[in-house]
């Protein structure tokens, strides 16, 4: 299935066409075709979600997603301003702090209904203390979303712990490409991509790209 460029900027995309494209997503569809991990100001941003909009359509973005911590607000923003056919396609997105094995993870969401209630007790800009990562992935999913374990390699626990027990709970994809390092030109971390790739291959997880931009522009983490 192919993802058109082509659509009513009023449909809100789904999951399923999301899952189409991060299928076909490698270490060198970030920054410039998509980019899933994006944040505002309405969280722990710099940018208004109005600039992120219009830098995602002045550099030819395919698709992006922006995933303010605990709030849909900038992705409401963002949606309303990318009204052409032909402009990047916007999925709805969330981060949600939770826990796992006892170690702090974030839970990318990404595809659902904006609109479900399930999601609103994780909507409110602030985290809940003390959530299971069960919890966040299973309204994730009831939403009808993915659910996405960002940035494996950044938590206090080593990835080979937390990325199999996210997929124990059934967690649908990993953050593979991912620049650790802050890099003035953002590029997927070497030293862990290999392992983050083998650990989604190795659980069937699906791989996502994205720069976790806070700083004023898409293209870079800071």
């Amino acid at each position: 299935m192919v993802v058109s460029l082509e659509r009513d900027p009023c449909v809100v995309p789904s999951a399923g066409e999301l899952r189409q494209v991060l299928q076909g997503v490698g270490p060198r569809s970030c920054p410039l075709q998509y980019n899933f991990h994006l944040h505002t100001r309405c969280s722990d941003g710099q940018m208004d979600p109005v600039d992120l909009a219009e830098q995602a359509r002045r550099h030819g973005l395919k698709g992006l997603a922006i995933t303010d911590h605990h709030t849909l607000k900038g992705y409401e923003r963002a949606r309303a301003h990318l009204d052409r056919p032909d402009d990047p396609i916007l999925w709805p997105g969330i981060e949600i702090t939770a826990n796992l094995l006892g170690c702090e993870v974030h839970i990318l969401g990404y595809g659902f209904d904006p609109t479900d209630s399930v999601l609103d007790p994780f909507a409110q800009g602030e985290q809940v203390p003390g959530l299971p990562a069960a919890d966040a992935i299973q309204a994730i999913q009831a939403a009808g979303g993915l659910a996405v374990l960002a940035h494996p390699f950044r938590y206090c626990l080593p990835a080979e712990e937390i990325v199999p027990a996210a997929a124990e709970l059934g967690v649908d994809g990993l953050e593979v490409y991912y620049a650790y390092k802050n890099p003035e030109i953002w590029i997927p971390s070497p030293e862990v991509t290999e392992k983050a790739e083998e650990l989604a291959e190795a659980y069937g997880l699906l791989k996502t790209c994205g720069t976790d931009s806070h700083g004023p522009s898409i293209l870079r983490r800071i």
